[in-house]
């Protein structure tokens, strides 16, 4: 995951509708099932994924109330915290 592609899709779906995202969400996850789909391709297509569920994610945080850097680096946190365990 990368934090200036999340901030990016965060404001792209501050200017447009978050069913956007989930469309291209659902797209992609059809996509990586296709049969002759390589390696290169899928770990591209499960980074763009990631970026996308987890800007939805702090999108979720920030509309609870949440400040979109405390929402950023909770999120981030969680993430390295996975990642390491």
């Amino acid at each position: 995951m990368r934090l200036p592609v999340i901030k990016h899709i965060l404001t792209f779906t501050d200017k447009n509708d978050t069913d956007y995202i989930n469309q291209t969400i659902s797209l992609l996850e059809h996509i990586a099932e296709a049969r002759g789909i390589k390696d290169e391709e899928l770990d591209t297509i499960g980074e763009l994924l990631s970026n996308m569920y987890g800007a939805i994610e702090v999108q979720n945080m920030v509309k609870e109330g949440m400040p979109l850097r405390d929402a950023l680096n909770s999120f981030m946190k969680r993430v390295t915290g996975s990642i390491d365990s």
